[in-house]
């Protein structure tokens, strides 16, 4: 039964691991496939949107006869309750995992596994999540309309906050003391910003999730920056949170709202982000001063690469930024008969000297009016998970996301929202971008 269920682990974990879904991902340390971390990104137009939400998922002998079980790690300390049915002391209610009561047929079963509870887990993540309080079909009379919108504001003011701003902030060594980086408003939650959430064992972290969210945070940058912008034009600063009728005590979301601190901390974390990649440029050097391993497969990928182009003539340029393998500057000739015909368009694709465990990031150096490319350049592309190693594979996503003509819709890819929303729009704003697109792409050969 013991090596039954590690098979099965093991087979949910790689086929997760596989899979395009830019919102689920799932990691454990080497062979521990019983204790398995995941991470869901919250979904788009909820409050949600675009979150990081970590859960632990610890797996018996007896799996899959037996659901895993589940806690939330993203709760502020035992802080926040991020919804109805994910409570502050960790506890995911839901039907399937034997911790709420279902109807008929809502049970567990082998039939199984790993993504449908992550995937059912997201499910709770709604546009009004007030809809999960228990009761709330059964009720009489419908939900104080002010209740739910209340709750929807805190929860979308938490979501930045907490498993954002402060995940990014210790990802990058921005928070120091107590009192150290806050602002008057902000010690109105000191409690909640000093006690980060997520690690489980301080002497010992383990943080497969850290790179994906500095790199989805600089995809969705704007996204947050705009939500946080809305909310401070909605809701007065040191505004205390509403207590929904559900919420006890002891399992709750109390605070203050503080958007306006938030702007100013999700601009240091992008500031914070952008020296962190410039530093890899001057440690890329000095490795590769050292000839270190790194820096020699990089400089050998970069060689392969340039032969390939030539080989199978693609006419953009690749070149090292002075010499440096960890630092590739492209020229991409805009694909004929199309928007970005007759562009010259820039990119940089910067590595880490701890590729691949740290991804490459890519900027363009004068920014397109793009659904694929946020307002400062960065574009949004994926790479297929046994590719991660070839640096050649993300120059051609890079490309492969401009040129796509026909992409299926996704708003999990909402990385320039203004450009995003026309793109998506009727067929007049489709013109609109297009127009806007050609636009920016002469004005790159200027």
């Amino acid at each position: 039964m013991s090596d039954q269920s590690v098979f099965r682990i093991s087979k949910e974990l790689s086929e997760i691991q596989r899979n395009p879904d830019l919102s689920l991902a799932v990691a454990c340390r080497d062979a521990d496939v019983r204790n398995v971390k995941a991470m869901i990104i919250g979904p788009p137009d909820t409050p949600y949107e675009f979150g990081f939400f970590e859960f632990t998922f610890k797996f018996s002998k007896d799996y899959p006869r037996k659901s895993p079980n589940v806690t939330a790690l993203t709760t502020n300390a035992g802080r926040c309750r991020f919804n109805p049915n994910i409570y502050a002391n960790g506890k995911v209610c839901l039907s399937i995992l034997g911790t709420w009561r279902g109807e008929r047929g809502e049970e567990w079963s082998a039939a199984q596994g790993l993504e449908s509870i992550l995937l059912s887990i997201q499910s709770l993540m709604s546009s009004n999540p007030y809809e999960n309080e228990p009761g709330y079909e059964e009720a009489n009379e419908p939900p104080d309309k002010k209740n739910q919108k209340d709750y929807v504001q805190k929860i979308r003011h938490e979501t930045l906050r907490v498993t954002v701003i402060i995940r990014l902030e210790e990802y990058l060594g921005i928070a120091t003391g107590p009192l150290g980086l806050l602002t008057s408003t902000e010690r109105c939650n000191v409690l909640e910003d000093v006690e980060l959430d997520g690690l489980e064992d301080q002497r010992v972290p383990f943080e497969p999730f850290k790179d994906l969210c500095k790199r989805r945070f600089l995809w969705y940058y704007d996204t947050y920056l705009a939500a946080a912008q809305q909310g401070m034009s909605e809701v007065p600063d040191r505004q205390p949170f509403a207590r929904m009728p559900f919420e006890g005590s002891s399992n709750t979301m109390e605070g203050r709202f503080c958007y306006s601190d938030l702007v100013r901390r999700l601009e240091a974390i992008k500031a914070a982000l952008d020296a962190e990649t410039a530093q890899w440029a001057v440690e890329g050097a000095n490795a590769a001063a050292q000839e270190e391993t790194v820096s020699v497969n990089l400089k050998r990928q970069f060689e392969q690469t340039v032969e390939a182009f030539k080989r199978d003539g693609t006419p953009h340029n690749i070149e090292l930024d002075n010499g440096n393998p960890f630092v590739w500057v492209v020229t991409y000739f805009g694909k004929p008969m199309t928007n970005l015909d007759g562009g010259l368009l820039r990119f940089r694709l910067s590595m880490s000297p701890h590729f691949p465990h740290e991804q490459p990031r890519a900027r363009f150096e004068k920014p397109i009016f793009h659904h694929r490319i946020a307002a400062d350049g960065t574009p949004c592309y994926v790479v297929p998970p046994n590719k991660r190693e070839d640096v050649r594979s993300h120059l051609e996503a890079v490309i492969d996301a401009i040129e796509e003509e026909t992409p299926p819709y996704d708003p999990r890819t909402l990385v320039h929202p203004e450009a995003h929303k026309l793109y998506w729009g009727s067929t007049e704003d489709r013109k609109m971008y297009n127009r806007r697109l050609r636009r920016s792409v002469r004005q790159s050969t200027e």
